[in-house]
């Protein structure tokens, strides 16, 4: 029986109940598919730095590099807030992603047709949505140097190589073969030289993928044709600070933050997440929503470790819920027909795949 290592990051606030949620549908996944997890809990964030003094220990690192994948839930909270910036949970999770190479952000945004009504745009311009969002995470303004500030001017400075734009496009355009084959490209080039770049090297990339068809939209208009007309894309291709800003507001579309999930992935290894934050205000009452965090095992399955007929599961498992009407607290006034607790919306996706 094939054998799968997953480092586990709990983290802070909502993240243990979440994790563990998506681990009982992993669990119920791998019986039938002829496979097993290997589990390591590893620790990031607040409760890293309460037990060793550092948001992310060596060990942290290490452990990840040697596993199949990251399943992460989320970090940080006020507790930590007023630590010196390179202790906070934040600073950790920036170093991580560095340190594993991680340099794409994969960030679908999927409306399902049971909650249609649940996006603040109408429900004919959300409803079918099915885009992904594939953003640079470790280039671009918040990387690049020089950076710094005296007390009138602070300076950052927006960087790309051919290379790191290379290596993100390739990761679009293969996406892109496993879904609608239609790329967009976003960038700023009427106006920055570094865009010019950024649009030169993509249509290079875009010529190994013949099937795949290529646009260009100026950031800008994207933002505003994200709201306009979201079925028009398929793939959003883009830079770390655009796609900080674009995956957002694409998150949105969906109606709750609480079912988006999203995968940081680079050459060694992949970090497979939840969109949303460690919420502390919510932490232990059993009401958050965990469908982000399963969506993201079946990401990890996908994307990760080749295995499409068992995240094909998972998929269809959180559908069959929401269409039968169970809904967690944030999606209560959605056509529930019954509010579900974390946990048992866990186990009823689970038994899902069990039937």
């Amino acid at each position: 029986m094939k054998s799968y290592k997953i480092a586990l990051i709990k983290g802070d606030g909502i993240g243990p109940e979440i994790i563990d949620e998506a681990v009982k549908v992993l669990d119920a996944v791998a019986s039938y598919s002829g496979f097993h997890f290997n589990y390591e809990e590893l620790l990031m964030g607040g409760i890293a730095y309460d037990i060793t003094g550092d948001p992310l220990p060596q060990e942290t690192i290490s452990g990840s590099l040697n596993s199949d994948a990251v399943l992460f839930g989320a970090i940080g909270g006020e507790k930590w807030d007023n630590l010196p910036r390179e202790k906070r949970p934040e600073s950790g999770l920036l170093r991580f992603r560095k340190e594993l190479g991680v340099y794409a952000n994969l960030r679908p945004a999927v409306v399902y047709d049971e909650l249609a009504n649940a996006s603040s745009l109408k429900p004919e311009i959300v409803k079918g949505v099915d885009l992904m969002v594939v953003r640079e995470l470790i280039g671009g303004i918040y990387f690049g140097e020089p950076k710094g500030r005296t007390e009138d001017k602070g300076w950052n400075t927006m960087v790309y190589t051919r290379e790191e734009i290379i290596r993100i496009a390739h990761q679009a355009f293969k996406i892109a073969m496993t879904r609608n084959k239609r790329v967009c490209s976003i960038d700023k080039a009427n106006v920055l030289d570094v865009s010019q770049l950024w649009r030169e090297t993509v249509e290079e990339v875009a010529k190994e993928y013949p099937e795949v068809e290529l646009s260009h939209m100026y950031v800008d208009n994207a933002a505003m044709q994200l709201i306009r007309d979201p079925k028009q894309f398929d793939v959003m291709l883009t830079g770390n600070i655009f796609g900080d800003i674009l995956s957002d507001e694409a998150s949105m579309l969906s109606g709750s933050i609480g079912l988006l999930p999203s995968a940081s992935v680079g050459a060694k290894i992949g970090v497979y997440e939840p969109i949303h934050g460690s919420a502390p205000d919510i932490a232990g009452q059993g009401i958050a929503n965990p469908i982000a965090t399963i969506s993201s095992a079946s990401m990890m399955l996908r994307y990760a470790l080749g295995e499409n007929d068992a995240a094909d599961k998972i998929d269809a498992a959180i559908k069959r819920a929401l269409s039968e009407g169970y809904r967690t607290q944030d999606l209560a006034q959605f056509d529930a027909k019954e509010i579900c607790s974390t946990s048992e919306m866990g186990s009823i996706i689970a038994n899902y795949i069990e039937k």
